[in-house]
């Protein structure tokens, strides 16, 4: 039995074993840790995170085709593949206490299961991933860089995050027209920001919708018309040139100056 990748689902199965072991290895799984694996196809990473005995895995797979692949071929795997779909899944029901998140994520969906992750920081101290090269580059970029935005602020924001390795088209069933590659994401000490994080969250992603511009403008939506704060020099700067620290203090001037809630 071979399961038969869906363009619908974003599937591109991995048929290097090299990569597959890279992936898992990533991980550094060195003490008992317990793992989710995201969209685990026909195992090929599976495979790899069962050998190291320091694991304590499960898999979440939405395709049944592959569902029924995994049941039948590791038999390990009994009772831990969840059915369903990790982007709506209540992710406490998979592990009570601490988990990583690690899969050949769909590139269509890669950006979501991070925020996924982030809503779980506090459970998810560690996640590997192996995504589109462009996404990757975004997510571990430094300010000032073209690549830095939204996912770039969120995220660490509460992780320290690695590009780890570039992975060409061509070890994947079908080829993808691009590039991928492996980013690790460790929890970093923050438990909160020092300021609304529900503004904060708002403030980026308001400030990057119009990155091109300088903030004065992409933000005057959060204050009175004319008012005096916008000429303070952090609004004379394009969102791009901040850091999480100075949209934290962005974020705090503005709770302060707000007139609406």
């Amino acid at each position: 039995m071979r399961v038969t990748p869906k363009k619908h689902l974003g599937q591109h199965f991995l048929k290097d074993l090299n990569i597959a072991r890279q992936i898992a290895e990533s991980l550094e799984a060195t003490e008992p840790t317990k793992v989710l694996e995201v969209g685990p196809g026909m195992g090929v990473l599976t495979q790899f995170l069962l050998q190291n005995k320091m694991i304590d895995l499960k898999v979440v797979e939405l395709d049944r085709e592959s569902v029924s692949y995994l049941e039948e071929n590791f038999p390990e795997l009994e009772g831990r593949i969840v059915s369903g779909d990790f982007l709506k899944m209540d992710l406490t029901q998979c592990y009570e206490g601490k988990f990583c998140v690690i899969g050949n994520y769909p590139y269509n969906i890669s950006s979501q299961i991070f925020f996924k992750v982030l809503e779980h920081k506090d459970q998810v101290p560690c996640c590997v991933g192996m995504i589109q090269k462009e996404v990757a580059e975004r997510i571990a970029s430094e300010p000032g860089k073209k690549a830095y935005g939204i996912l770039s602020v969120l995220l660490q924001a509460f992780y320290d995050i690695e590009y780890l390795f570039t992975v060409h088209e061509n070890v994947f069933d079908p080829p993808p027209k691009v590039k991928s590659a492996v980013v690790r994401l460790r929890r970093n000490s923050v438990q909160k920001l020092d300021c609304d994080e529900a503004l904060f969250v708002k403030v980026v992603k308001t400030a990057f919708n119009q990155r091109r511009k300088m903030m004065r403008n992409s933000l005057q939506g959060f204050f009175e018309k004319g008012s005096p704060v916008l000429e303070n020099d952090v609004f004379m700067r394009r969102p791009e040139q901040l850091g999480v620290a100075e949209f934290v203090e962005l974020t705090n001037l503005i709770s302060k100056c707000q007139t609406f809630t």
